[in-house]
């Protein structure tokens, strides 16, 4: 990490196809290897699952679902004396989007069968419902900063 100064964040553009900033970091998350037109296939094609299941607007579902998997607070390892202590912190809004969607992602590749697409809307449409993995995942992570609590006051 540069002493100089802080790297510049670049701003997000809005997905071409759905206008929105939110899928266009989904797509980023979503590709291996470069191939950005294949993430991009993949998401359309879950949405159109989604629309066809739900009867709802795919977009709306998946900004419910990133919504319901992003975390507030989680638990960062601090030593302090020669002992390591899990620490409560809040995640700000970036890091928590961005937490969100890699384990929407995660937890979709590693569902069962299936083509990729129908995976990610099945657990898009769970975390919208409130079921899914990655919403277990934000539960967990929030029992555990709940569960050390007391050591907040070593926040940095």
């Amino acid at each position: 990490m540069s002493r100089r100064n802080a790297a510049v964040k670049r701003p997000i553009l809005p997905d071409p196809q759905f206008n929105s900033r939110l899928a266009s970091m989904m797509v980023a998350r979503l590709m291996k290897h470069g191939k950005k037109s294949t993430a991009q296939r993949i998401l359309s094609d879950a949405f159109g699952l989604i629309g066809e299941r739900t009867g709802a607007d795919p977009l709306e579902v998946f900004e419910t679902a990133v919504r319901n998997s992003t975390p507030l607070v989680e638990v960062r390892a601090r030593r302090v004396g020669g002992a390591t202590y899990q620490v409560p912190m809040e995640v700000r809004q970036e890091r928590g989007t961005a937490m969100a969607l890699r384990w929407l992602v995660n937890f979709s590749r590693s569902r069962g069968g299936r083509s990729m697409a129908q995976k990610l809307a099945g657990e898009l449409m769970d975390a919208a419902n409130e079921a899914g993995s990655a919403v277990r995942k934000r539960e967990e992570t929030h029992k555990m900063a709940e569960a050390n609590k007391a050591f907040a006051h070593y926040r940095y």
